[in-house]
């Protein structure tokens, strides 16, 4: 499939692109921290599901012609998380997600990315409505979905718990 969006976007201490396979050891600090994956899984995972998953997000491009990126801190060269599209199958609508590992909370590189990828898609992808789904407990990512303009619009029950759907502007 074509790529809809670009495969890499630069902000000042960011670069967003595309996953590589030994991304999965850096990725793996978020998705093994039970307190940074309660509110999505609700424990943490596994290297093989770490390796899984980072295979998923690779395939979600291939599959849909865009996708999350892996967020690399500039001065470090350290994939910090994913910020970007998502549209699983079971999911309302295509969103934008963000995961960072927790030692990098706080430091503004979640909304720095996410507004980068929020611009590329007004660029490219005018035909689709993002939203951000979020467990209505988890005020720092609420907090940030406000922060780039995103409001409040609906709930629905995804694996049997409460999200809040906020809605991106363009």
């Amino acid at each position: 499939m074509e790529l809809r969006v670009p495969e890499k976007l630069e902000t000042e201490r960011l670069w967003l692109r595309q996953f590589r396979e030994p991304d999965w050891r850096d990725l793996h600090e978020y998705y093994s921290d039970e307190s940074a994956t309660s509110y999505t899984f609700g424990r943490k995972l596994s290297e093989a599901d770490t390796w899984r998953i980072l295979c998923g997000m690779l395939g979600h491009w291939a599959a849909r012609g865009y996708g999350p990126y892996a967020v690399e801190e500039k001065a470090s060269g350290v994939v910090l998380g994913t910020v970007g599209f998502w549209f699983p199958l079971d999911w309302p609508e295509p969103e934008i997600k963000w995961a960072l590992a927790a030692r990098h909370w706080g430091k503004g590189f979640a909304k720095e990315a996410a507004l980068a990828v929020l611009a590329a898609g007004r660029e490219h992808l005018r035909d689709i409505r993002l939203i951000s789904m979020i467990h209505p407990e988890n005020t720092p990512s609420i907090r940030l979905a406000e922060a780039m303009g995103a409001r409040y619009e609906y709930s629905v029950d995804y694996e049997d718990k409460p999200h809040h759907v906020y809605r991106h502007s363009y």
